[in-house]
């Protein structure tokens, strides 16, 4: 099986190679075949796609803002149209089924660029009174960003990335992860068809050396990074040399929170969702599920029922609801933390193998797994997983469960269940997380801002706030009288 690609890198608003780059073999997840073979970008690719990009830019930045909107809505018009070609796409280059990506990779994406399209004109200043004399602001550009996304969710990532920047008249060079190069391409070659100037996003490939290229030169404005903690600390690193704009969207330990009185087929379902969905290859995973204790059993009984039914097996075919991990290499790393699980004491209650799917047997498969009986200082409860592992812990009480959910150097989100809405909105006032869910859990509307605290990042993803990350103030004092001067 094959995937046609045009060309590993899109640049100036064309596809572009360059055979000297290192070869990045793409791998279909669920059956480990190679699906199509790119390359990492050489320097030459590097410069001209800055260059390309510094040019564009001030092409797009002279555009009135309602101008660069129309250009955003057009290309999520477009990409509603092709969601199911470029659901297929992104299935192939994650492994995630196409039950996912139907509806929430591309369409997440289009979201963002319909939102930010429709934000693009409102994008302004104010103005002050000094008496006589005023002061108005301006919304500037930064100028050339540089996105670097991961793996997990390709084409949301990217989108989330671009429609920001381009509505406030930056341009961008993006970075996909080398294990899911495919799909921001795609959005690469619909921006152009859409409106926008060759040159304005561009893509290009590489490992960690091609992200350092890009964050240290000294065109680049701005960079922004969807990863783990320690890539986060490298770039963060890397962009505080030239002292620039950064955002980081990293990792998390979510707590989630089932109070006694939750509806317990919704939190059940919430869970499920904040540990299973992409296999649980999802950042914001409420991966530590906190039960209070007079519940626990029942919750844990059901928990298992459900996890029982999930539907695991080719990812194309869309009764299918759990494909499998993104690489062999993250399925064993997810081993090693069930083994762990096992060995530190927590109580498997279901799942922990890797399943026997008939045509799929060399897949990057692994059962949905639920331990119980886990406590604050095992590994599985410390430590960023990345896969569908959800640890159960008991609690008694809300101060104690707010201290044990609080106690961890992550704080990307956190999800409370319960009918006590009081009880709800208190929690979490006290949550140390970014996002929060009530009743709810992975719900990310592009009108409302995404990220962080803590070792999990900073900067807002999506809504409003996504502004402050893209543009930069610029103040003007205006003088209607004479210069009252002692000298």
């Amino acid at each position: 099986m094959r995937v046609e690609v045009a060309a590993s890198h899109f640049v100036a608003g064309k596809p572009l190679d360059d055979p000297e780059g290192a070869p990045i073999p793409t791998l279909y997840p669920a059956t480990g075949e190679t699906i199509a073979t790119l390359h990492g970008a050489t320097d030459a690719i590097i410069e001209k796609a800055i260059a390309s990009a510094v040019e564009a830019q001030r092409e797009w930045a002279a555009l009135a803002g309602v101008e660069r909107g129309r250009v955003l809505r057009r290309a999520a018009d477009i990409m509603r149209e092709r969601n199911r070609e470029l659901s297929e796409l992104e299935t192939f280059d994650t492994g995630k089924p196409l039950q996912e990506t139907l509806v929430a990779d591309a369409a997440s994406g289009a979201d963002a660029l319909e939102y930010f399209g429709s934000l693009a004109d409102a994008i302004s200043g104010e103005a002050k009174e000094f008496g006589r004399d005023f002061a108005y602001t301006r919304r500037e550009p930064l100028g050339v960003c540089v996105g670097i996304g991961a793996w997990n969710y390709p084409i949301q990532i990217a989108s989330w990335k671009a429609a920001p920047a381009l509505a406030c008249g930056n341009a961008m060079v993006f970075k996909p992860s080398e294990m899911t190069p495919l799909s921001a391409l795609r959005l690469a070659e619909i921006l152009v068809e859409a409106g926008a100037p060759a040159g304005l996003f561009n893509v290009i490939q590489g490992l960690g050396d091609v992200g350092g290229k890009l964050i240290s030169d000294p065109r680049v404005a701005k960079v922004s990074l969807t990863g783990s903690v320690p890539t986060g600390r490298k770039v963060y690193a890397g962009a505080a040399e030239g002292l620039r704009h950064v955002t980081m969207e990293l990792g998390g330990k979510s707590p989630l929170i089932v109070f006694g009185d939750a509806d317990i087929e919704d939190a059940i379902g919430g869970a499920m969702l904040g540990n299973f969905y992409s296999s649980g290859q999802i950042c914001s995973n409420g991966t530590r599920v906190f039960v209070e204790r007079g519940i626990r059993d029942k919750f844990v009984e059901r928990l298992v029922e459900r996890t029982r039914a999930i539907v695991i097996g080719d990812p194309m075919d869309e009764a299918v609801q759990m494909g499998p991990l993104v690489s062999s290499a993250q399925r064993d790393k997810v081993m090693g933390y069930i083994e762990t699980g096992r060995t530190e004491g927590a109580t498997l209650e279901i799942g922990g193998n890797v399943p026997n799917i008939q045509g799929f047997e060399d897949g990057c498969f692994i059962e949905p797994t639920v331990f119980s009986g886990v406590t604050d200082d095992m590994t599985i409860a410390r430590e960023e997983i990345f896969g569908p592992v959800m640890s159960v812990l008991d609690f008694d009480s809300e101060d104690e469960v707010i201290d044990r959910a609080n106690a961890t150097e992550f704080g990307l989100a956190a999800g409370v269940f319960t009918r006590d809405i009081t009880r709800a909105h208190r929690a979490v006032t006290r949550l140390q997380a970014g996002t929060c869910w009530i009743n709810a859990y992975n719900l990310t509307p592009a009108g409302m801002p995404f990220g962080g605290v803590k070792a999990s990042g900073f900067g807002r993803e999506n809504a409003a706030a996504a502004i402050d990350s893209y543009s930069q103030v610029k103040s003007v004092y205006v003088g209607l009288g004479p210069v009252d001067s002692p000298y």
